[in-house]
């Protein structure tokens, strides 16, 4: 996990949650080698996600009762599809500045999920300043700038009651540039 200290008139945390890799199971492939889910695939999971050596016994249980022991190399290539984890950031409570924006794009880029405040429409900039927070505008311009996946706005102004969608179309103007 990563922090960035932001101004919001006193210092507020944003937060970024990279996963080292991900690891999807492969149903069918289980099926075909006559393997039953369970607790053992945790523990297959953790040994991938530790990078513990390919020759590492993993015990699975098999269908219809017994066990067969595996090297986790030839497990991993048959029953899983393993790639590069997903980064989470989040960032609410900050004012815009370039300070503050550096910081949040530093901390976002390359976000799979970007959650940022967006509190108020760009026709009330100046009130988003004064109350130390991101316009919906700037907050898609932030999520442009740290190329992120997919941005999604929050912390809406409860001024928009009913009329959020004023807020997220203009930050995904900003978003698509």
């Amino acid at each position: 996990m990563r922090f960035s200290l932001l101004d919001h008139k006193i210092p507020c945390l944003a937060f970024a949650l990279q996963e080292k890799l991900h690891v999807n199971i492969r149903k069918n492939r289980l099926n075909e080698m006559k393997l039953e889910p369970g607790p053992w695939l945790q523990g297959f999971k953790h040994a991938v996600l530790a990078g513990l050596p390919g020759d590492t016994p993993i015990v699975a249980r098999r269908q219809g009762g017994g066990e067969m022991t595996y090297c986790l190399d030839d497990l991993a290539g048959t029953i899983a599809h393993i790639s590069t984890g997903q980064k989470i950031a989040y960032v609410t409570d900050a004012i815009y500045h370039e300070a503050n924006a550096e910081r949040i794009v530093r901390l976002a880029t390359g976000a799979d999920q970007f959650f940022i405040e967006a509190v108020f429409g760009d026709a009330l900039t100046e009130r988003a300043a004064q109350k130390y927070h991101l316009t919906a505008r700037q907050a898609g311009s932030l999520a442009r700038r740290a190329a992120v996946k997919f941005p999604v706005p929050f912390h809406f102004s409860p001024i928009y009651h009913d009329r959020e969608y004023e807020l997220r179309e203009e930050f995904e103007q900003a978003f698509r540039g």
